[in-house]
């Protein structure tokens, strides 16, 4: 028998929206997918907004065309059949809303956005930092919200007027979207986005009074109930695309989404998920891991009041590597060009692109760095360039692989790749080289709004337990490592080029 799920990803280019047959467990069966872009705004250097309106509108607009996709594919498919929906989101960011309306009141500030460095950079020199990653498991950086919220209750009226009136609503994209899809009903979120709001004790598993006074928040009633990640959270009400009392059954960030949608259910497993950035996770149980080697500590999920923990590491500039490449220097028509266009160049050991153009994530932690080629010369081509910015997504994810590694006093044997970038085979096999470990790639790239799905059937008993959602995993395609003599000498010239965009940025 049919059992429909949708699985919501609101990414921080796009919105994707796939329809699910999860008639039989153990195959789920993609029937319907869309996705919709929406515009990124740049008002000032180093700032990043979203339009929450846009984001709404190109959800919508993907929610309808999967539909119809769905429609297509199968002939008794009907959105009144629909068991359930999960929201996977992109993190950190934060819109400030009408508790009442539902309105923005504000333009949304996206994790990418530097503007909250100098409140970051003050509270670092007051010694906070260890008390602050003592209690969140994260390191003081504008990547996180709760700096993003500080910055609206004092440069935004319309959100110093609604604290005052008490109708402020903070929240992350899945608070938004939740509130949005149940016509106000619900104010919620769920563990693995609130850990990364700088907000959230990791021990006692809410809110932090102390933090919540450190960044001026008037109070917990600004903030979202915190609740599991796979149970109802509301249900739909007064949409235009969607019929009423769809319960909202699964919500997980993006990162911790792909997790599950990796089915990385056992401590030791971990997955990358190459999109706009490079997202490390790994499972680590019941206990958190506080790292020593500049990963960062996060929840992956809630379940029946019990937390999952993960380390993660993350590097801001992946695939919007191969966009910059596209948009503003104009080098490839697509990114998916970038595969061909590069296979037969060389760029390391002689040329190397550091693409720290929103700063340097882990295990860098350099909010001021910025991006740079090095090594050009006058007879150096495009197709080298296109293949230093491939090579330094590779580099970013194993240095990340190895300072998890120096947490765990062991090697990480096998990452299961996800996102847009892991079709590219050349990157894939030189994220094995590099690494020395196996790469392994699932048939579905599309694990952020798929684990968003399973852990929403979950949430309404489609699945009995976590480990039934293993079976659903299948594996389209294992990179073996190669041995190269001049790995070591690459990664040399990676790190002489990584340190020089911090003395320029006057940091190292």
């Amino acid at each position: 028998m049919a059992a429909y799920v949708l699985g919501l990803d609101q990414g921080t280019t796009g919105s994707t929206v796939l329809v699910i047959n999860i008639g039989n467990p153990a195959n789920p069966v993609l029937i319907g997918r869309s996705t919709v872009d929406f515009p990124q705004h740049y008002p000032k250097e180093g700032w990043v907004e979203h339009d929450a309106a846009e984001i709404w509108s190109s959800m919508r607009e993907a929610c309808q065309n999967a539909l119809r996709a769905a429609a297509a594919t199968e002939r008794d498919f009907d959105a009144a059949k629909i068991t359930a929906i999960g929201i996977s989101n992109q993190r950190e960011t934060v819109v400030a809303f009408d508790r009442k309306s539902g309105a923005p009141l504000a333009p949304a500030i996206v994790w990418q956005c530097r503007r909250t460095a100098p409140a970051c950079d003050a509270r670092r020199k007051r010694g906070l930092e260890s008390e602050i990653r003592k209690k969140t498991g994260l390191v003081l950086d504008p990547y996180f919200s709760a700096s993003k919220m500080e910055w609206l209750l004092e440069n935004n009226e319309a959100v110093k007027s609604a604290a005052k009136s008490e109708t402020l609503a903070f929240g992350t994209i899945d608070t938004y979207l939740l509130h949005r899809l149940t016509n106000g009903a619900a104010y919620a979120t769920e563990p693995s986005n609130a850990s990364r709001t700088m907000l959230f004790n990791l021990h006692s598993g809410a809110w932090d009074d102390g933090l919540l006074d450190e960044f001026k928040i008037p109070s917990r009633d600004c903030l979202p109930e915190i609740k599991n990640s796979a149970g109802v959270f509301g249900k739909t009400k007064n949409l235009d695309f969607l019929p009423d009392n769809i319960p909202i059954s699964g919500i997980l960030g993006d990162q911790q989404a792909a997790l599950a949608g990796q089915a990385c259910f056992t401590p030791g497993q971990a997955k990358c998920t190459y999109g706009t950035g490079a997202f490390l996770l790994m499972n680590t149980g019941d206990q958190p891991k506080i790292s020593t080697a500049g990963m960062l500590t996060t929840v992956a999920w809630c379940l029946d009041g019990k937390l999952t923990y993960a380390l993660e590491g993350s590097a801001f500039v992946a695939g919007a590597a191969m966009q910059f490449l596209r948009d503003q220097l104009k080098f490839i028509p697509s990114a998916a060009a970038s595969e061909a266009f590069s296979q037969n160049a060389t760029a390391a050991p002689s040329i190397y692109f550091v693409p720290a153009m929103v700063g340097l994530g882990a295990p860098w932690w350099d909010a001021q760095a910025r991006g740079a080629f090095f090594g050009l010369t006058r007879g150096t081509t495009t197709a080298q360039l296109v293949r230093a910015a491939l090579e330094s997504i590779a580099f970013q994810v194993s240095d990340l692989l190895t300072a998890m590694a120096q947490d765990l006093g062991m090697p990480v044997d096998v990452v299961r790749a996800d996102g847009g970038a892991s079709a590219n085979n050349l990157l894939m096999q030189m994220q094995a080289d590099y690494t020395g470990t196996q790469v392994d790639r699932p048939r579905n790239l599309e694990t952020t709004a798929f684990g968003a799905a399973m852990f929403a059937a979950l949430g309404v008993g489609i699945y009995r337990n976590i480990h039934q959602l293993e079976q659903a995993r299948i594996s389209d395609r294992v990179f073996q490592p190669q041995h190269s003599a001049e790995r070591d000498l690459h990664f040399a010239g990676w790190h002489r080029a990584v340190h020089a965009t911090q003395v320029f940025a006057g940091t190292k």
